[in-house]
């Protein structure tokens, strides 16, 4: 047999159980059971040139530490990055319920036998649907991409379902790139999904493009994010929605949930799906981590059967004013029937339901509000600070925003790369580079603030900003003079 040590994390990895499953299967070795399955020709015969295996805990915790000790966190440096993952405050609270035992995980057990979990997902789900002004809302999906991809499938089942064949998904060109490659794929054996132009002068989704585009009678559903991913309001809102079901599309929108305290719902605006990300309620960022999506609707029967994941209801029970929760129309969902489930869903974002639901319910609706208002009045400072820099252009398409705010240096002859590699030095990780997804902007960051960031961050990076665009244009001039001396701009 294989020389072989019991390893702390691996099961069956004592030998005599090793030996136990071998002798089950037939086989003398584990590697007699790779050469059984894989080519000659694929099977890898040296060693892997990995490390030697750490079997302390202790060495490994240090090990480890080592390794994280390397990455410089928001903690210590101001951030301006968002893009999808925002840095807001956590109250206490959530950690404390999250953290508790009865909690502590993502699985969920039957009826009888999780009940109060399936009560504390079932308040979230009720809270969620306050927020949005949605009767119906699903359980949690991986993160915002995923809730987008099947809100996308939930359109094309719908008209499936009513015999109409539509396959295609309409969607702002200023768009999440990140999540709309990911629905690229997710849709692409089912429909397709093409973009509409923005009007350049303002960013805005192209109306009359739309329009012309809805006429082909292929459109399943259109699509709008709210506000959108370059930071503006998409005040056309329910123009977008009017066209869609005008042409029986369905309306999809992608709202900021941070931003629900001070804006309408897209469910009052004419949405009939609104999915989205639920990070901001309560989840510190992570390393792939504390995200979590949504999915919510009218109580339309045709849409809550294309729902993908678990929905959560209440019902009397024989004792007088004492209900119960459990699953319902569980029949759609992978947990229900996987082989006739609508999608594959998994269990591992449920913590991240209940930890909202504990954000939302020491928020309550006063709470949103002033959330959303700071975030204003932060982003509305950056943006008069840093347009004031000689050769920076903040919000070129000069609409209201929230949260993130486009800042365009071509004027300053410097790239974003450069920019942002000059900040490090002043500790502050600036905005994000948009110059590779979006080439026609130019050398544009998206730049990002939340109820966190205080004036002494923003003042800071405009004075670094001073000082970085400031170095540069006294070098070209003295370069220009032949000179070197301290020439002040």
């Amino acid at each position: 047999m294989e020389k072989t040590f019991v390893h702390p994390y691996m099961p069956n990895s004592v030998p005599e159980v090793q030996r136990q499953l071998l002798e089950e299967l037939g086989a003398e070795s584990i590697r007699e059971i790779y050469e059984s399955i894989i080519p000659q020709d694929l099977l890898y015969k040296d060693r892997l040139d990995l490390p030697e295996p750490i079997r302390s805990e202790y060495e490994l915790k240090k090990h480890v530490t080592g390794i994280l000790n390397k990455n410089i966190s928001t903690e210590e440096y101001s951030s301006f990055l968002g893009a999808g993952c925002y840095k807001h405050q956590v109250p206490a609270v959530c950690d404390e319920i999250n953290t508790r035992g009865e909690f502590l995980t993502a699985y969920c057990g039957d009826t009888y036998s999780d009940h109060g979990k399936m009560q504390a997902i079932f308040e979230y789900t009720s809270m969620m649907g306050e927020l949005l002004d949605a009767d119906v809302v699903s359980y949690t999906t991986y993160d915002a991409g995923q809730s987008v991809c099947s809100s996308f499938r939930m359109a094309l089942r719908i008209h499936s379902a009513a015999g109409r064949d539509r396959s295609v998904i309409l969607v702002p060109d200023t768009m999440n790139p990140d999540i709309l490659s990911q629905a690229d794929a997710y849709c692409r054996n089912v429909g397709r999904i093409e973009k509409v132009a923005h009007i350049p002068e303002s960013g805005l989704m192209n109306l009359a493009e739309l329009e012309k585009r809805l006429e082909k009678g292929d459109v399943a559903a259109v699509f709008y994010e709210n506000p959108s991913y370059l930071g503006f309001f998409e005040e056309q809102a329910e123009d977008v929605a009017s066209a869609a079901h005008r042409y029986g599309a369905v309306c999809i929108a992608q709202p900021q949930v941070s931003a629900l305290g001070v804006m309408e719902s897209p469910m009052n605006l004419g949405a009939d799906i609104v999915c989205g990300d639920i990070q901001p309620l309560g989840m510190h960022m992570q390393y792939g981590g504390g995200q979590a999506g949504f999915i919510a609707s009218h109580p339309k029967l045709e849409y809550m059967e294309q729902f993908p994941t678990y929905m959560y209801g209440i019902a009397k029970t024989d004792k007088e004013d004492t209900y119960g929760w459990g699953r319902a129309m569980n029949y759609r969902c992978s947990h229900g029937s996987r082989e006739k489930a609508n999608e594959y869903f998994g269990t591992e974002t449920g913590l991240w339901g209940i930890t909202a639901g504990v954000y939302l319910a020491s928020m309550g609706p006063q709470g949103m509000f002033e959330l959303g208002e700071t975030i204003l009045q932060n982003l509305r400072y950056l943006t008069v600070r840093l347009d004031a820099i000689e050769g920076v252009k903040a919000n070129p398409f000069g609409r209201s925003n929230f949260q993130e705010v486009l800042v365009d240096f071509r004027a300053s002859g410097k790239t974003v790369a450069q920019i942002n590699q000059a900040l490090l030095k002043y500790q502050i990780f600036g905005g994000k580079d948009m110059s590779g997804e979006f080439p026609e902007l130019g050398q544009c960051a998206l730049y990002c603030v939340s109820e966190l960031t205080v004036q002494e961050e923003m003042d800071a990076l405009a004075d670094a900003l001073e000082e970085i665009l400031g170095q540069e244009s006294v070098k070209e001039d003295q370069e220009q003079k032949g000179g070197s001396g301290n020439g002040i701009r």
